[in-house]
């Protein structure tokens, strides 16, 4: 966990990978979006992409030149639980109340949330959970 943190625990970083979930991809578009300085959003990119959690594609609109987009790769898509049991932790600890956006079913729109599943794929009561050395 302190591993994964240190890769991830950097207010910039969390606020592209935001971004990047949103569907942000484009340098200028994920700038204006956060007014971060220039420098501290080329560093954070660079080290996601050296990371494996952003890759860059490229992409040309109509007489410019080539650009390169950031998306998410596998590793980068999965950290989406982990994005969203934040941000359910922040509805009910930090703001206290629902957030302007929330993730939903796609086909029936019913809320969803991040929650803890035994190996059968049952909800798991998390007061039940305990850590346990692996041998």
């Amino acid at each position: 966990m302190a591993l994964a943190a240190e890769i991830l625990g950097d207010r910039w970083t969390f606020l592209i990978l935001r971004e990047a979930f949103y569907g942000v991809c484009r340098y200028d578009d994920m700038r204006e979006d956060l007014k971060a300085p220039r420098s501290t959003l080329t560093d954070r990119l660079n080290s996601l992409v050296a990371r494996g959690i952003l890759e860059k594609k490229p992409y040309q609109e109509a007489g410019d030149r080539v650009r390169q987009a950031y998306v998410l790769t596998d590793a980068g898509r999965r950290l989406a639980l982990t994005f969203l049991a934040l941000a359910q932790w922040g509805e009910a600890h930090v703001t206290g109340g629902a957030a302007p956006v929330g993730v939903v079913d796609r086909e029936t729109g019913a809320p969803l949330r991040v929650g803890l599943m035994d190996a059968d794929g049952a909800p798991a009561d998390p007061a039940r959970a305990t850590l346990r050395l692996r041998e």
